[in-house]
């Protein structure tokens, strides 16, 4: 009999899972459940997209693409990132179509990080950044980001953590779970750090469309940065496609190519529908965006107001669409905050600890919901807080 303590990855086996799956899990199971734990937009894919879409399967375009994607996608998101982010990447070499967002950065990851590297990590944040430098053998090394701050990087934060091992920093803003942006002025800053260094950057940005108070801006953007950084974006959030499972990456050509030799191993290609649909999404659906945008600010302003009135501080986030309230007022963790409300009241939030360690005292409530979804979830959240007075 197989003995399968020896056959394991020891990493593998250690790593935890993921928090938010596993309110997301409860939640399934507990009828007239208020879900405001997963980040996917209420939105229909707009009907010009999933028109695209079933165009190609009609014609029968249902072969491999390249390995990097269509050439016709790679050239409109080079024209999106001139005209969002005023950078100009080289289809043919400098832009990678992937499997969502997340390949993308697991590639990233794994194309710059050997044992022994450190990975300068801003949290909280997305779940994935640490398991995937942990499983390339790097160390992942945690910035913990702070409220009073605005959850925004500092850098006198990031320079007390570089070492002579620091190979990359990990930068995902707009920020999953805070809803916090680095403006223009703060990038410069984190760049100044950085400029003399060999530390690579790895900017998350596939909240970039969401952003509600002025224009996004990638530190790709700050002067002597797109040489070290590698932008990450994709089509699940801002173009409500999250089941389509398209991103997209770009960076210096020298590090691309060796992106895509391991895109090319494990994926081969991206799904060759959803990249087709891509095309007309980036092509003409600006207006579908600002629309869903509008209605996510609406929601935005409206939930951060009900938490506050209700005695959860809530720091206004001014990107992604997610809520970061504290919850240490109550006198509870995280962890027991979010367990007695979905027993209790039938409300799915996900604990800040899910994001990292400096989450504890927060939970994350998603926006991407119906008013009215939003509504009845606070009555219920309201109930809750008189009951454990």
């Amino acid at each position: 009999m197989i003995d399968y303590d020896k056959v394991l990855s020891k990493t593998a086996v250690e790593m935890k899972p993921s928090g938010i799956r596993k309110f997301f899990d409860i939640a399934q199971t507990i009828e007239g459940v208020i879900s405001l734990g997963v980040g996917e937009p209420d939105f229909k894919t707009p009907w010009k997209i999933r028109q695209a879409a079933i165009d190609s399967l009609e014609k029968g375009k249902t072969v491999y693409t390249a390995n990097a994607g269509l050439i016709e996608l790679r050239k409109e998101i080079s024209k999106y990132f001139e005209r969002t982010i005023n950078i100009k990447y080289a289809p043919e070499e400098e832009i990678v179509v992937t499997v969502g967002g997340s390949e993308a950065i697991d590639i990233s990851i794994r194309t710059i990080v050997e044992p022994g590297d450190e990975v300068l990590i801003v949290e909280p944040c997305f779940v994935c950044y640490s398991p995937i430098v942990s499983l390339s053998g790097g160390v992942p090394v945690v910035i913990e980001t702070k409220a009073e701050n605005e959850f925004r990087l500092m850098p006198e934060e990031l320079k007390a953590k570089i070492t002579d091992k620091t190979k990359l920093l990990i930068l995902p803003y707009p920020n999953n779970p805070t809803g916090a942006i680095m403006e223009r002025e703060n990038l410069e800053a984190i760049a100044e750090v950085l400029r003399d260094t060999n530390i690579m950057v790895i900017s998350d940005e596939i909240y970039s469309e969401l952003t509600y108070s002025g224009e996004h801006c990638s530190i790709a953007e700050i002067d002597g940065m797109k040489e070290r950084t590698i932008v990450i974006n994709g089509f699940s959030k801002s173009f409500a496609m999250t089941g389509w499972r398209l991103g997209f990456m770009a960076g210096p050509k020298d590090v691309i190519k060796h992106c895509l030799k391991l895109h090319q191993y494990a994926i081969m290609s991206s799904p060759t529908t959803s990249q087709y649909a891509a095309v007309v999404a980036l092509q003409s659906c600006e207006k579908d965006i600002e629309k869903m945008r509008n209605e996510y600010n609406m929601r935005r302003r409206y939930i951060v107001d009900a938490f506050n009135k209700l005695g959860l501080d809530c720091f206004a986030p001014q990107g992604a669409f997610y809520v970061f309230p504290c919850i240490k007022s109550t006198g509870m963790t995280s962890d027991d905050f979010c367990e007695k409300l979905i027993f209790s009241k039938k409300v799915a939030v996900v604990p800040g600890t899910a994001f990292g360690k400096s989450g504890e005292g927060f939970v994350r409530v998603s926006y991407a919901y119906s008013i009215n979804h939003l509504q009845e979830a606070v009555k219920r959240i309201a109930e809750f807080l008189e009951e454990i007075k």
